[in-house]
């Protein structure tokens, strides 16, 4: 293993400095190449002498494994950036992965809320105490601004630009954006900032906008704990994921006739075929379309 682990630790490096993956990413990438190193050596191979049927015959055994087709699609887009990054540095002489397809798979479009439920659920909190300023503060600027939860949770007093509505966020990759503020947003903020934290930190210093009784800030799991139970209290039964408010922001933009270059922009997007899964529309909707725009609809 000595070798395939100086393979991958090179390869890691590189992600890591060149390409400024994130730490999540990084964590992800390694377990699955230490899963792929295990089996290269139980074949008596390493990635420099790997060939397609044998990383063939490894994706076939994850799918009989139990991993859904798009895992295994994951890890053959780790497996191939290795295999890349080893033909580029000279150590292979050819990459294995070239002419490997990807595993079929349907394409999951992301949950979506109506705009009537996600109102509900920004209507939730109660704004006559501090932490329901905070927490409609926080459910406001998610919806408002498109942002990653972890992006939400670790927005500093810096950050935020009040005066001129926007907020500063370092997203994916290390890249700075900066996305503007809703006037309903920046009005839940400035209540938050003016009646809510004082209150919460109690004297306490903090770099973090959105803080907790303990004197900390917002953490992920948190704040997940609190969509859900806005939306218990809005009414809303159908399962969610973190980033549903995201979803919901990127989708009804669309459907109001936003750019998809602009949303790929607040989103933080490299790539627009990222934010294509967000052009879909209901079939109601198409109906409409039809019969109010096109020629011969009526």
């Amino acid at each position: 293993m000595r070798g395939i682990d100086a393979q991958i630790d090179a390869f890691m490096n590189h992600a890591a400095i060149e390409q400024g993956l994130a730490r999540n990413t990084l964590d992800a990438y390694g377990r699955d190449l230490t899963r792929y190193a295990r089996f290269l050596v139980s074949r008596r191979s390493d990635p420099v002498r790997a060939t397609p049927d044998l990383i063939s015959i490894y994706l076939a055994m994850l799918l009989r494994d139990g991993l859904s087709p798009r895992s295994v699609e994951r890890n053959l887009v780790v497996i191939r950036r290795l295999h890349t990054f080893l033909h580029a540095a000279g150590v292979a002489r050819s990459d294995p992965t070239e002419d490997i397809p990807p595993p079929r798979r349907g394409r999951n479009l992301p949950k979506v809320l109506s705009i009537e439920e996600v109102e509900a659920i920004l209507a939730a909190p109660d704004t006559g105490t501090p932490r329901g300023l905070r927490d409609a503060a926080m459910l406001e600027t998610l919806y408002a601004t498109g942002f990653r939860v972890s992006e939400l949770v670790s927005l500093k007093m810096r950050d935020l630009k009040l005066d001129s509505a926007f907020a500063r966020v370092m997203g994916k990759g290390g890249k700075e954006k900066a996305v503007p503020l809703s006037d309903i947003a920046v009005q839940r903020l400035s209540d938050y900032l003016d009646r809510g934290r004082r209150a919460i930190l109690k004297e306490r210093e903090s770099e973090a906008v959105f803080v907790t009784n303990r004197g900390g800030g917002m953490t992920r799991q948190a704040f997940w704990v609190l969509l859900r139970k806005y939306a218990r209290a809005a009414g809303v039964r159908r399962k969610l994921s973190p980033h549903t408010l995201r979803h919901s922001f990127a989708t009804h933009l669309l459907q109001r006739g936003a750019d998809l270059r602009v949303v790929q922009t607040l989103l933080g997007h490299s790539d627009i075929s990222t934010t294509e899964i967000y052009t879909h529309v209901d079939p109601e909707r198409l109906r409409h379309v039809i019969r109010e725009i096109h020629p011969r609809g009526k």
